[in-house]
């Protein structure tokens, strides 16, 4: 289970296993949205005080914030998912 104010797992799962070309502009904007806040929350929360799922969740999705894909990225773009061919800046 996610903390409060974090975007829920099974959420957070879904929106990554769509593929983005079966997505309107719409659900689109609004994932992007919600992974923008998801990301600042988890900036801005102590370590200390997020819970033994809440950091996991953060490790999973690469939510420290470095400039590395996540472990779902990575898996996206592995079986064809994802945007493999962007690079991060």
């Amino acid at each position: 289970m996610s903390d409060t104010g974090r975007q829920n797992f099974t959420d957070k799962a879904s929106n990554a296993l769509k593929p983005e070309s079966e997505k309107s502009t719409v659900e689109s904007l609004g994932d992007s949205a919600k992974s923008t806040g998801d990301s600042l929350a988890s900036t801005f929360q102590p370590e200390s005080q997020k819970s033994t799922t809440q950091k996991a969740g953060d490790a999973f999705s690469s939510n420290s914030n470095e400039n590395e894909d996540s472990l779902l990225t990575k898996a996206q773009n592995a079986i064809g998912l994802g945007n493999s061919g962007n690079t991060r800046q």
